[in-house]
């Protein structure tokens, strides 16, 4: 069976090296002589309108049955916020319809988390031998306050992390210092800048028919897979094959406190402070009635109060 690939092309991605990868991308596939379709983004979330456009007209659900000459693969190149949006494009449709990917961002945790290459000639050749999908767990939120469905890949978090990430987006070093592959520093930046002013808030867990409560929260992230903020390992045994999801609550401390768990998180041996929580269940509910910043793969959601129920659902990944 023939492969034909459908390029979605964030150029913008990790200001500019989107476009670099997309060069070198395609000029290996015409090297190959591989079929493919390049389409780029002309504006913010240009790729939803692609994707949907692919999805009514050209993409097909896996089968091993299938009995097609030539197989439609969409291929996302940018970041993975991008990968986030197109992603949540695909949900009123098949959820057998593959996604791949190649990481171009300045984070790239979906990557790490699943065991995709952050190389970029790693990660093409992954996808270019692939011949069946591979099953992927994906995190499912419904928020009842607001009635809005959606999926992550990566996080859900409200709090100091969602804080953090919509500082770093403001951020004006962000774009330069990207270009010299330094963006970590505009996030570092944005962690001391939104430390200070972080306060704890309460928030109510429930699952497996048990509830509980904490008074002051501060930072609350909705995973499955270990990494966040580009590389930080929240929760090691985060898996993205399984089908739960793991939930981090970490309480509002002093800063000497705090600085003890960074030291240990930085041994990934969080779990050995009594201020940091990991709930692990098919199915999280978490509720908080003061407003905070809510984020989804790194996607601000905005600032308010939640209901918020997590489960996991199955995609089809091609690499």
């Amino acid at each position: 069976m023939n492969i034909h690939y459908y390029l979605i092309i964030n150029e913008q991605a990790s200001s500019g090296n989107g476009r670099k990868v997309a060069r070198k991308v395609i000029q290996q596939l015409k090297q190959q002589e591989l079929k493919y379709t390049a389409l780029y983004t002309d504006y913010a979330g240009h790729e939803k309108e692609l994707t949907k456009e692919l999805a009514e007209t050209t993409l097909l659900p896996w089968s091993e049955d299938l009995d097609v000459s030539t197989f439609p693969i969409l291929v996302v190149l940018g970041g993975d916020g991008t990968l986030h949006n197109v992603i949540n494009s695909l949900l009123p449709y098949d959820s057998a319809i593959p996604l791949s990917y190649i990481p171009c961002g300045s984070g790239n945790d979906f990557a790490r988390g699943v065991g995709l290459s952050r190389n970029i000639d790693k990660a093409l050749h992954q996808i270019l031998r692939t011949r069946r999908p591979k099953e992927i767990q994906t995190i499912h939120y419904v928020e009842a306050n607001q009635e809005e469905v959606g999926l992550a890949t990566n996080n859900v978090g409200l709090g100091l992390d969602a804080a953090i990430v919509e500082k770093t987006n403001e951020s004006s070093s962000k774009k330069a210092l990207n270009k010299f592959k330094l963006g970590s520093l505009s996030y570092i930046s944005s962690i001391i800048h939104v430390f200070f002013k972080q306060k704890g808030f309460p928030i109510l867990v429930e699952m497996n028919g048990k509830q509980y409560t904490f008074n002051r929260a501060f930072l609350c992230t909705v995973t499955n897979h270990p990494y966040f903020g580009g590389g930080v390992s929240i929760m090691p045994t985060a898996n993205p094959r399984k089908a739960v999801v793991d939930l981090v609550v970490v309480e509002r401390i002093n800063i000497f406190k705090i600085l003890w768990l960074i030291f240990l998180l930085l041994r990934q041996k969080q779990g050995k402070s009594k201020h940091f929580h990991h709930f692990q269940s098919s199915k999280i509910r978490i509720v908080s009635t003061i407003p905070q910043t809510i984020h989804a793969d790194g996607e601000i959601l905005g600032k308010r109060s939640i209901d918020m129920v997590y489960t996991t659902q199955k995609r089809l990944f091609w690499f």
